[in-house]
């Protein structure tokens, strides 16, 4: 398992020395509002994203984004998935993947996880990730960011996340 945010450092920072990012879709025009702000639910430390997702002016989306630290040359074609531990509001949420193939701003490989009100470990294989918008297939020797995202319908979001890992088939 190789261990990306286990929110030891007490800021946005995580174990790669890379820091979580707040994205809206105001960047493109939208009128969602997002935070993102260090917490602790339920006993944990975590980071958590909330905010208010609309559809107005072709909107939709408040995302936590982690830019992957390239320079620790880190072979992430050996591990099988991620492994999240999170804490919801009983939505369902993405995660995006971009890579060194993704070059426009929509493009992205996805999956969906529920996020229940209590803490829970979900895994999600790399085989799950759908392209978006690419037709190149999804190589995670290049993995370049991850991204949780609220998208695609209005609601309000309300994500966790106290543990981000890399993990092998095995493990």
């Amino acid at each position: 398992m190789l261990i990306i945010d286990d929110r030891q450092w007490g800021d946005f920072r995580t174990r790669q020395g890379t820091s979580w990012r707040l994205f809206t879709d105001e960047v493109m025009g939208g009128v969602s509002e997002g935070r993102l702000t260090i917490d602790e639910v339920d006993g944990r430390p975590c980071i958590r994203l909330r905010g208010r997702v609309r559809l107005e002016n072709r909107g939709g989306f408040v995302q936590a984004a982690l830019d992957l630290n390239r320079a620790a040359e880190v072979d992430f074609s050996r591990y099988g998935g991620l492994l999240l531990d999170v804490y919801g509001n009983g939505e369902s949420y993405n995660v995006h993947l971009r890579t060194g193939a993704v070059t426009l701003p929509w493009q992205s490989y996805r999956a969906s996880f529920q996020a229940p009100a209590r803490w829970q470990t979900v895994r999600l294989p790399f085989s799950r990730f759908e392209p978006h918008r690419i037709r190149a297939p999804l190589d995670v020797s290049q993995l370049e960011r991850i991204g949780l995202v609220a998208i695609g319908r209005a609601f309000s979001a309300d994500l966790c996340i106290g543990h981000l890992a890399l993990y092998r088939e095995f493990d």
